[in-house]
């Protein structure tokens, strides 16, 4: 009966697995992905596991004619589970969906710019995570690429770190921290890394110099500089650590905290 009713959300685009996650598709999903392949072993059982629950208690829609396969639904599962693999699932607690679309996504903007005029536009978008909402995705940016990888861009990472950011309430750059000394640490290592960055960034842009390795949106706010710090932290972790070393360590104390 269950596998009847998983085909007819497949047919539909809506996607729930049943738990444990099989081995083989489990084990194409590790393949597909050196960073979660070079997990230690008991990570790799805990994402597992934790990968399990989630796609339990998450519902996956595809969007424009996209039907949600296991294999989708597991990749997306096994990306978003890592950064909180020691954190636990309550930073997902405030949404159930998740949208993905075939490729990307043109979203409606409007924006007021100095002189008061109001400007409406598109934008493309690889992923969005909203306030209380969905989480959308471009499966064509999730999908498997080692030279994404070797840019240290993920876009599932991405997006779901901005949910652990937003888990206090607002976006801003800064996670749900345990004491004042922590936030005070936190704010000055990541405003001197960003200022860093968009200065970086500015000479590159300017002088024709070579562009900085990490992906230049994270130069658009903090929000945007946590979440593309963190999903190079995630996936090349060697080039994060020569690039970013004061944040390695920061986020080492937060992704990976020392249990009681």
């Amino acid at each position: 009966m269950f596998k009847q009713i998983q085909q007819f959300l497949s047919t539909v685009g809506l996607l729930s697995l049943p738990r444990p996650i099989d081995t083989p598709l489990w084990r194409d999903t590790l393949a597909q992905y050196l960073f979660l392949s070079e997990l230690p072993i008991p990570e790799q059982q805990q994402l597992r596991q934790l990968a399990s629950e989630f796609l339990g208690d998450k519902e996956f829609a595809g969007a424009n004619g996209l039907l949600v396969t296991d294999a989708i639904a597991v990749s997306i599962a096994a990306q978003a589970c890592l950064p909180v693999l020691h954190l636990g699932l309550d930073y997902y607690a405030d949404f159930k969906g998740i949208v993905i679309h075939p490729g990307a996504m043109l979203a409606r903007r409007e924006a007021v710019d100095a002189a008061g005029v109001h400007h409406r536009y598109s934008q493309a978008l690889a992923g969005e995570a909203m306030q209380g909402g969905p989480i959308t995705l471009s499966w064509q940016d999730a999908s498997p690429s080692s030279e994404k990888t070797a840019h240290g861009s993920n876009v599932v990472i991405h997006e779901f770190v901005h949910k652990i950011d937003m888990s206090d309430g607002s976006a801003n750059g800064c996670p749900p921290l345990a004491t004042r000394a922590a936030y005070t640490q936190w704010h000055q290592l990541m405003h001197t890394a960003y200022e860093r960055f968009r200065g970086q960034l500015a000479i590159s842009q300017r002088f024709g110099q070579p562009a900085p390795w990490l992906d230049a949106y994270g130069a658009t706010s903090p929000a945007e500089f946590f979440a593309v710090t963190s999903e190079a932290y995630f996936v090349n972790r060697v080039q994060f650590v020569a690039e970013f070393a004061d944040l390695a360590l920061l986020f080492d104390a937060f992704y990976k905290p020392v249990k009681a």
